[in-house]
């Protein structure tokens, strides 16, 4: 997933109601710039960490840039959740994610369950359909381990349930958690944060719900997906 534009590069000031967030640019200037994030981004907002922004390229838009990326801990990390679709979806119509091989047609926000939509649906001539929800993981408190969610997300506990139900009437259903940065080595869940979320995913998995785990390539160029990861429970 290349971005459209270069990013521009600045510092955070400060991030606040969730989808704002103070930059302060190369000249000096302050703006406000759009945090496409609902989690609470723990160790993603500490004010002073270079920012990077992109240009928004509707010029009626208020907010007239997006805040795309943030340095951590020497990495670079992707905490704008809406590019996680961008770049599975870059990957399933290029047919390099070899866990889909075998689907031809590429369906996004298909409604499902009570009141959803799934963010891919993969149809099945000989095997059968497969529904894919993708969730962006940004966070790592230690080690090599990132987790989710950073928040409680009783929205993602009902996403799972609504897999688990996909998977028992015999459908492939699979959880996709894509680490947007490219310091990690395995994925867990947060049960500390939401143990809510983390007893539902143990209850989907047992129910025949796949979880998959990739790692990302972050640069001010572009986001890709990268390696395949290990959940650890």
């Amino acid at each position: 997933m290349d971005f459209p534009a270069p990013l521009i590069q600045g510092r955070l000031i400060r991030r606040y109601k969730r989808f704002l967030s103070d930059i302060e640019m190369p000249d000096g200037s302050e703006i406000v710039a759009h945090c496409a994030n609902p989690g609470s981004m723990l160790g993603l907002a500490t004010p002073g960490s270079v920012a990077w922004l992109s240009p928004a390229t509707n010029p009626k838009r208020k907010l007239k840039f997006s805040w795309e990326l943030v340095e951590s801990e020497g990495a670079l990390v992707g905490i704008n959740t809406g590019r996680a679709n961008a770049v599975v979806a870059e990957a399933l119509e290029a047919g390099s994610l070899e866990a889909f091989q075998g689907y031809g047609a590429v369906r996004r926000e298909v409604p499902y369950g009570s009141n959803s939509r799934i963010d891919f649906l993969l149809p099945g001539d000989e095997a059968p359909d497969c529904f894919i929800e993708v969730k962006s993981v940004t966070l790592k408190r230690g080690g090599g381990l990132a987790e989710f969610p950073d928040s409680v997300t009783a929205r993602g506990a009902k996403h799972l349930m609504e897999l688990a139900k996909i998977a028992q009437e015999g459908q492939r259903a699979v959880m996709l958690f894509l680490v947007q940065r490219g310091d990690c080595d395995a994925v867990s869940v947060a049960e500390d944060i939401d143990p809510v979320y983390a007893a539902a995913l143990r209850q989907a998995l047992a129910k025949g719900v796949e979880v998959l785990c990739y790692s990302c390539n972050v640069s001010p160029e572009a986001v890709r997906l990268d390696a395949a990861l290990p959940l650890r429970l």
